[in-house]
């Protein structure tokens, strides 16, 4: 069973900054899209940074544009968030997501993103 592994997360102080990377496990075939949820406690899953792995297309939500940055390295599978200016409103725990090219999605385990003020 593939798993999507992620790290970075931890604790930083307002207005700075934590990068999260993402691959999966093992072999897992042709993907067309990763990218980034988060939730935060008490609230719903959102929607945080995509790209499309072949086409480098990105997607932002509107609360992180500029600060934030997707990014991939296709030989390795892994996607990058590059999280700048971080606020303490960004605080959640961050979900790494993987869509193969048949559609079928998969989740990594989440990793926790604490900005203190």
């Amino acid at each position: 069973q593939v798993q999507l592994v992620e790290s970075g997360g931890g604790l930083v102080q307002a207005g700075g900054s934590l990068r999260l990377s993402c691959a999966p496990s093992g072999s897992i075939g042709s993907i067309n899209r990763m990218g980034w949820y988060r939730q935060a406690p008490g609230k719903q899953r959102v929607l945080v940074a995509s790209i499309f792995t072949s086409s480098g297309s990105t997607n932002y939500a509107d609360s992180v544009k500029v600060r934030f940055t997707i990014s991939r390295d296709s030989a390795k599978n892994t996607v990058y968030l590059q999280m700048n200016d971080l606020k303490p409103e960004d605080t959640a725990v961050y979900y790494c997501y993987l869509d193969k090219t048949t559609g079928l999605r998969y989740w990594g385990q989440g990793t926790q993103v604490t900005v203190s003020s």
